[in-house]
């Protein structure tokens, strides 16, 4: 018999296969002895009240031999010969994008307008020890995309999507960790993803899929309302099928393109605010009701989220035992992100704390149409930029300091290496924004006894959250309804919010464009 079943253990023990098999007989009603073989199949931290206890569901053979079931390899063909679609950018939704276009006989050329991952490792070490800033080159653009130096996490919300699971065991396939199958918030790793990303790269190369690197994409091929390809900052016009325009939620230049071609943009919500970094031991103590995190257990995290004034004020990018990160994309900006290693062991953990933004916020930026939200984060960047002296230096302001409204004569310890600068931050955001976070901060510390303190740090600003624009595309064909042959996609089109949204997103527009294109399946 093969049954399932959920059982409780301490946080210390959950891989301890004695206590976990006894407490598995107890739940079942049967004898130790009969289970033959267990497996966990989702894993869970609950610390609701106080002590830390991890959740398992397991799937159990009782007097019934284990036999093993390996997963299938991903159905890939070599499409070397095969009709052409171009994919634009080289993140999860462009890599899974043309993984997908493999499955379906279609042969890939993927252009991304930064450099591999090597290449991009040396970019981010200058950008951080010595703030120089490569437009093309940096932490939202290069092999793998945003998500790649900025930690990793694949937990999503968006199950309608398509199957989280074939997209996890393609991951695993490459070289992610077989822990993310299981655990309910799944991390790989800025340490790790590279390595990830560079194997999915390979298998592209090697069905006969081709990617190109320092490759940007300046115009489209466009005529009689269809696409056919695309043209270059090199002069190449690369053709294909299809296109798909899987570009990043930083790629304001590619907006500006369909603008000036005079292809409809649609203005999208958005957010913005700060990063908040503190101890990651007292968020430990906080989370865990404890002076010293028990062992086995992991970082503590936490996710807040509270209505103000009519408007969201919510933590986003939750990095437990991680870093703050320059995400900047222009010399002449402050952007803030951050990123965790696969051991979440760092000292500090930091979360972006953010405001919805409303078209009221847009006022001042109306002359930019439906670009004002991108005008709207420019200036905040530019702003920081400048009040944090340059340099990436960013502003910065102790958190009690900064609910109360008053300037910080000193800064704690702070992850971030460029360097963070006492500013006043309520002189620098918008007082719509920056009086929501100071309400917001308030009831937080009111949730987390102890999380609203002067040992935490408030660093300005954190922008990127998503796209503020959105590429409009049928919901059937998934084609840009003025453009035939043109499939946005992924975060920079506005319809994903992360590296497994936007893995799933660039499935479903591949097949879209594998289906318009009469691909065999």
């Amino acid at each position: 018999m093969i049954a399932e079943t959920e059982i409780r253990l301490p946080a210390d023990a959950y891989d301890d296969a004695t206590e976990c098999t006894n407490r598995l007989a107890h739940r079942l009603g049967v004898a130790a002895g009969a289970i033959t073989h267990h497996v966990v199949v989702r894993r869970s931290l609950d610390a609701r009240k106080g002590t830390p206890v991890c959740v398992l569901r397991v799937r159990v053979w009782i007097d019934e031999p284990f036999r093993a079931e390996p997963a299938p390899p991903p159905a890939l063909r070599d499409v070397r010969g095969a009709p052409p679609a171009v994919v634009v950018g080289a993140g999860p939704a462009g890599l899974f994008a043309a993984l997908t276009l493999i499955e379906r006989g279609l042969r890939p050329i993927v252009l991304e307008r930064g450099p591999d991952v090597r290449g991009r490792r040396h970019a981010v070490a200058r950008i951080t020890r010595a703030g120089i800033v490569d437009p093309e080159n940096n932490y939202c653009f290069g092999e793998g995309g945003a998500g790649t130096f900025s930690d990793g996490k694949l937990y999503t919300r968006a199950t309608k999507r398509g199957s989280i699971r074939d997209v996890l065991d393609v991951l695993v396939h490459h070289g992610a960790p077989p822990d993310v199958l299981i655990d309910a918030h799944p991390h790989v790793g800025t340490n790790r993803l590279p390595q990830v990303v560079q194997a999915l790269r390979a298998t592209i190369v090697d069905c006969g899929g081709e990617v190109h690197f320092g490759t940007r994409v300046t115009d489209l091929a466009l005529a009689s309302g269809a696409v056919t390809g695309v043209l270059t900052a090199a002069g190449d016009h690369v053709a294909g099928r299809g296109v798909i325009l899987a570009t990043g939620h930083s790629a304001r230049d590619v907006l500006a393109l369909l603008q000036r071609r005079g292809l409809a943009l649609e203005a999208k919500p958005f957010a913005v605010g700060v990063r908040v970094e503190h101890p990651q031991a007292l968020v430990d103590q906080i989370q865990y009701r404890c002076t010293t995190r028990p062992r086995g257990v992991p970082a503590a995290s936490y996710a807040l989220v509270r209505q103000v004034n009519g408007r969201g004020v919510f933590s986003f990018c939750m990095c437990p035992g991680g870093v703050i990160c320059p995400a900047a994309t222009s010399g002449d900006e402050v952007v803030v992100n951050g990123w965790s290693p696969s051991s979440r062991g760092l000292g500090f953990a930091n979360a972006g704390m953010v405001v919805e933004v409303t078209p009221d916020d847009l006022a001042p930026h109306r002359t930019e149409g439906v670009l004002a939200g991108i005008a709207f984060q420019t200036a905040l960047e530019h702003a920081a930029y400048v009040a944090g002296g340059g340099g990436l230096v960013a502003p910065a302001q102790r958190l009690v300091d900064f609910v109360e409204g008053c300037a910080s004569s000193d800064l704690p310890r702070c992850s971030y290496r460029p360097g963070i600068h006492p500013v006043n931050l309520h002189e620098l955001l918008p007082p719509a924004i920056g009086e929501r976070l100071r309400a917001g901060f308030r009831a937080f510390g009111r949730t987390m006894r102890g999380y609203l303190t002067n040992e935490a740090v408030v660093v300005g600003v954190e922008t990127r959250t998503s796209s503020p624009v959105r590429i409009p595309r049928d919901p059937t064909s998934r084609m840009h309804p003025q453009a035939s042959g043109l499939f946005p996609c992924g975060e920079g089109a506005g319809y994903a919010g992360g590296i497994m949204s936007a893995a799933l997103d660039g499935q479903r527009t591949a097949t879209a464009l594998a289906d318009a294109a009469g691909a065999s399946r």
